[in-house]
């Protein structure tokens, strides 16, 4: 298993690219993350978490989400 995802671009890349079924809502957030280095808010992080728990996917790095 990798280690956790540097950046929130990465992460939300990877939810992207990957197998896992998507809302259109998770789909437009993901992308958003994608391109917008914005940091996001504890709910976003929140999310963000949940989505890469879910594709079994490793967490967000601390600091990642910056």
């Amino acid at each position: 298993m990798r280690g956790p995802f540097l950046t929130q671009r990465a992460a939300a890349l990877a939810l992207l690219n990957g197998s896992s079924r998507l809302s259109r809502k998770a789909g437009q957030f993901l992308g958003q993350l994608a391109v917008d280095s914005t940091p996001m808010s504890e709910a976003q992080t929140d999310w963000l978490a949940k989505l890469l728990e879910r594709a079994e996917l490793p967490s967000l790095a601390e600091g990642g989400a910056e």
